[in-house]
C-alpha cells in the first residue's frame, strides 16, 4: 500500500526522534517501559508497587539481580519529559498504605524515571535508567484508526453494535441514527446528539455487567481537556465502506472530525510516546470478563489482538534502534490473582494465554519475546482453609471495600471475611465456548451460585524500621525479571 504524504512525514519524525534517543542512550543506557491495560486493570497499582519494591525494599526472589544483591540502589530521578505529567508515586503510595484505598484509575499519560545502580555479572558497576510510561489501554485501541477510513470505522462499529450483548445497549443510539440522512446538509446539533448517544452506548458497554473491551475511540470515555471539541464530536453513520461524502453534507462533517481526531489525538500519541517504547506490559482484568460470560471474553480476545497488532514488535537491531524502534519484549499479565486460591493461578494464566494465542504466534514470528503471567502487584488477601460443615475449603481472606455486598450482607470496610472463590475450568475453551461459567461459593451463601468478585481493601501493613513496609505481591518479581532482568546481567 502506497504511503501518503502524512505517513511519510510521520515516519521521518519518528526516525529523527529515534536518532536523538539513540544518542542520549549511548552514554546512558535507558529502557522505556510502557505500562498499559484496559479500564480497572491495575496499572497505577502495578507501577507504584514496582517503584516501592525497588527503592524501599521488597521480596523479589525470582528477580535475579535483586535477589543476588547485585542492585546497589534504585532511586527516583527528575521527570525527563517536560511536556508529560509526572506519575504521582508518592500520592499513590500514601493512598495504598496510609488510607488503605486503591488509587484512582489512569485517565492520561504520565511518566517517571528510576535510576538503578547495579553490578554486572562480570563485576563491573553500571547504571540503568528505567523510564516508566503509564497510559490508558483504550488509547492503544485508537491506533488501528490510522489505517481506516471513516466509512470503514463506521461499518465496523455498527456491525459490533448489532451483536449481543451490545445490541440492547445501542437502542437509543440506533433510534437516533435512523433519523439521520448522511447526505443531508451538515448540522451541528444533529452531530452533537449523535456523539452523545454514541458515547452513552460506549459507556454502557464498559459497565462491569457487560465488561466489553473493544470500545474505540478511546478518548470518548476519557476526553480530558478535549471535552466538547469538534475532534471528539462525531459518530458512525450507516454509509458504504467505499462511498464518498458529498461536499457540505453531514457525512462530510463527520469525516472531517474523524480525521481531526486522528491528527490531534492519535498521531501525536503514537509519535511522541508509543513508538519510543522498548518493553511493554499489558495488564488485563480477566476476572471481570469471566463474570460477564463468553461474549465478554471474546470481546477481550479481540481487544488484546488489536492491541498487539499496534505494537512494532521484533528483535532489536542497530537499524531498528536508529530508525524504526521496536518493542522486543511484551508481557500480558492477568491481574487480581489474589482473588483466587493459588491452585487456580495456573488456570488463570492458561485462560489469558488462550485469549492472546493467535496474536502472540504472529508476534513471535518477528523475533519478539512474549510471555503471559497471573499476578497481583499488591496482594489484598491471604489464604486459609476454612471449615464449611464437614468440609474444609481453600479460601481467601480479606477486608471488602465499604459498601461491597455479598449474600445480602453489606460490609463496612473494617471486617475481614472468608470467601470461597471456586475453581476455574481446567480447559480454557470451556469458558470461551460458554460450556462453563465461573461459579463458586460466596462468603455467606452455602449453595453454589454465580459469583461476583468482592473488591477488597489494600492490606493493613506494619511499618518496618524506616517506616516503609514491603508490599505483599504475587509474581511481581517474575514480571520484573522478564521485563528488565536481561538488561541487568
Amino acid at each position: 500500500m502506497a504511503l501518503s504524504l502524512t505517513d511519510i512525514v510521520e515516519e521521518a519524525r519518528l526516525s529523527a526522534r529515534a536518532l536523538l534517543d539513540y544518542g542520549e542512550h549511548l552514554f546512558n543506557p535507558t529502557v522505556r517501559l510502557g505500562v498499559t491495560g484496559l479500564s480497572r486493570a491495575g496499572k497505577t497499582v502495578f507501577i507504584t508497587a514496582l517503584i516501592h519494591g525497588l527503592t524501599r525494599g521488597g521480596r523479589f526472589p525470582v528477580f535475579e539481580a535483586y535477589a543476588s544483591g547485585r542492585i546497589a540502589r534504585a532511586g527516583l530521578a527528575p521527570q525527563p519529559d517536560d511536556a508529560v505529567p509526572r506519575f504521582d508515586y508518592e500520592g499513590h503510595l500514601h493512598t495504598l498504605i496510609e488510607t488503605r484505598n486503591w488509587p484512582n484509575s489512569t485517565v492520561d499519560i504520565s511518566e517517571l524515571r528510576l535510576v538503578i545502580d547495579y553490578q554486572r555479572q562480570n563485576s563491573a558497576d553500571r547504571t540503568l535508567t528505567l523510564d516508566i510510561v503509564d497510559y490508558p489501554g483504550e488509547w492503544l485501541l485508537d491506533l488501528p484508526l490510522l489505517n481506516k477510513s471513516y466509512e470503514q470505522w463506521s461499518q465496523e462499529s455498527l456491525a459490533l453494535s448489532r451483536e449481543k450483548p451490545r445490541a440492547p445497549l445501542a437502542v437509543q443510539w440506533h433510534t437516533h441514527l435512523a433519523t439521520l440522512d448522511a447526505k443531508a446538509k451538515q448540522d451541528e446539533q444533529a452531530t452533537l446528539a449523535a456523539a452523545k448517544f454514541f458515547t452513552d452506548y460506549l459507556r454502557a458497554c464498559r459497565d462491569e455487567r457487560f465488561a466489553m473491551s473493544l470500545l474505540p475511540p478511546g478518548r470518548f470515555l476519557m476526553p480530558g481537556n478535549l471535552r466538547g471539541s469538534p475532534a471528539l464530536t462525531f459518530a458512525p453513520l450507516d454509509v458504504p465502506a467505499g462511498g464518498k461524502a458529498p461536499d457540505g453534507s453531514l457525512w462530510a462533517m463527520m469525516v472531517r472530525r474523524y480525521e481531526a481526531y486522528k491528527d490531534v489525538v492519535v498521531r501525536p500519541f503514537f509519535r511522541d510516546h508509543f513508538a519510543r517504547l522498548d518493553r511493554q506490559i499489558v495488564l488485563v482484568d480477566a476476572l471481570a470478563a469471566f463474570n460477564s460470560g463468553p461474549e465478554a471474553l471474546h470481546d477481550l480476545e479481540a481487544a488484546l489482538a488489536g492491541i498487539l497488532d499496534c505494537f512494532r514488535v521484533g528483535h532489536s537491531t542497530l537499524f531498528s534502534v536508529l530508525f524504526r524502534p521496536r518493542i522486543d519484549r511484551i508481557l500480558f499479565a492477568a491481574t487480581k490473582a489474589d482473588h483466587l486460591h493459588h491452585a487456580n493461578h495456573d488456570r488463570l494464566e492458561a485462560i489469558l494465554r488462550r485469549a492472546v494465542s493467535g496474536a502472540v504466534a504472529k508476534a513471535e514470528s518477528t523475533g519478539a519475546t512474549i510471555d503471559v503471567a497471573a499476578l497481583a502487584a499488591v496482594r489484598a488477601t491471604r489464604e486459609a482453609m476454612v471449615a464449611r460443615g464437614r468440609d474444609k475449603l481453600p479460601s481467601i481472606l480479606g477486608t471488602p471495600l465499604p459498601g461491597e455486598t455479598d449474600g445480602g450482607e453489606t460490609f463496612d470496610g473494617n471486617t475481614e471475611v472468608a470467601t470461597f472463590p471456586g475453581d476455574l475450568p481446567e480447559d480454557p475453551e470451556a469458558l470461551f465456548n460458554g460450556e462453563a461459567s465461573f461459579r463458586g461459593l460466596s462468603s455467606t451463601a452455602a449453595e453454589q451460585s454465580d459469583f461476583r468478585f468482592l473488591r477488597f481493601r489494600p492490606p493493613a501493613l506494619e511499618c518496618n524500621g524506616d517506616g516503609a513496609p514491603a508490599l505483599p505481591h504475587i509474581r511481581l518479581d517474575r514480571a520484573l525479571q522478564f521485563l528488565i532482568g536481561d538488561k541487568l546481567q
